[in-house]
């Protein structure tokens, strides 16, 4: 409890709880991808083009959760280094669609059982029920926050 009693309980705030097992989830990807060299935005960004081929920059920068600068200078790195491709033009508009290339899967599914080995360790105490609780419980706290007046 705070010092003044207004404040919230850390130890029983959902929202404190769910800050710290991101944190904790992100050291512990950041473990086992740092040997494989690369980062959780640098894996993220592989694994969605894998899933979505062709996604833009802001689109990709959305779904690793950076900025598109950030995301930018990644894809910059990944293309020069040969995980990723982008058409010289954009196709149309101002978008230059990446995908990967045989170096982005190979190095991708090496990252990818890295990162699993991780979910099972974080899921290792919980039951196929609890965990499929887990997965509707946050759904439907991702859906409440995003449509605060619950037209989803």
């Amino acid at each position: 409890m705070s010092q003044d009693g207004a404040g919230i309980q850390l130890e029983t705030s959902l929202g404190y709880l769910l800050k710290e097992a991101s944190s904790a989830l992100r050291v512990a990807m950041e473990e086992v991808l740092r040997p494989l060299g690369m980062s959780v935005t640098h894996y993220s960004c592989l694994e969605l083009l894998a899933q979505r081929p062709g996604l833009s920059n802001s689109e990709l920068a959305r779904g690793a959760f950076v900025t598109r600068q950030s995301m930018n200078v990644l894809l910059q790195a990944l293309e020069r280094d040969g995980y990723v491709t982008r058409p010289a033009t954009p196709p149309a508009g101002k978008a230059l669609p990446a995908r990967l290339t045989p170096r982005g899967r190979r190095s991708l599914e090496k990252a990818s059982a890295a990162v699993r080995s991780v979910e099972l360790r974080m899921l290792a105490g919980m039951t196929e029920g609890q965990q499929a609780d887990a997965l509707r419980s946050l759904r439907s706290m991702i859906r409440s926050l995003r449509d605060p007046a619950g037209d989803a």
